[in-house]
């Protein structure tokens, strides 16, 4: 299910949620192709996320597909100031991570291959809802916003909400694909909470 280009995003919300929850669209169709969960907090986390260190606590979240097979799961440690994020695929391979910039101004994070090395930056604007992967040629791969330019007419997400577009040039089997979508769900976890 990773062939799609443009995916909306939409997070449960809840007035006592400490978990991470969003479920994945396919905004063409309506239909859930992917669920992002994360099940197995413990309470000291959970206490922690109704605090102001809610930015530092770990989590541990998977996306999984309609049919329940695990297609990413994102894990972070405890962290003070800056981010370092493991991407694992549905084998628990390591296939990436993100390292977040220390003041960067809007967020920015580096999004790495196994080995380590960049294959993109998140950049984003402070202002609001707008993040772009850019890939070291200065190309755009995807984008992340809270407008969707679609079917004809304007679409506003609201606060829980936001679209994302992966580039066409992507091949479906890249691992990139599988990053960006595990990257997007950082965005909210790491950069704006």
């Amino acid at each position: 299910m990773m062939n799609k280009n443009l995916y909306l995003i939409k997070e449960h919300t809840g007035i006592f949620k400490a978990a991470n929850n969003y479920d994945i669209y396919d905004p063409e169709t309506g239909n859930i192709v992917f669920e992002c969960r994360e099940e197995n907090l413990g309470w000291i986390t959970k206490v922690l996320r109704f605090s102001d260190a809610k930015r530092m606590t770990p989590f541990d979240v998977e996306i999984k597909d309609a049919s329940g097979k695990r297609i990413v799961r994102i894990t972070r440690g405890v962290t003070l100031f800056m981010s370092n994020v493991a991407v694992m695929d549905e084998n628990d391979r390591q296939i990436g991570g993100f390292k977040q910039k220390l003041f960067s101004i809007g967020g920015k994070f580096k999004v790495q291959d196994s080995g380590g090395h960049d294959i993109c930056e998140l950049k984003g604007k402070w202002t609001g809802w707008d993040f772009k992967f850019v890939d070291n040629q200065g190309r755009e791969m995807a984008h992340v916003t809270k407008k969707w330019a679609g079917l004809g007419k304007e679409m506003f997400t609201s606060a829980d909400n936001y679209m994302l577009e992966i580039s066409a040039q992507l091949p479906v089997d890249d691992d990139k694909r599988k990053l960006i979508l595990g990257a997007v769900m950082c965005i909210d976890m790491v950069l704006k909470e």
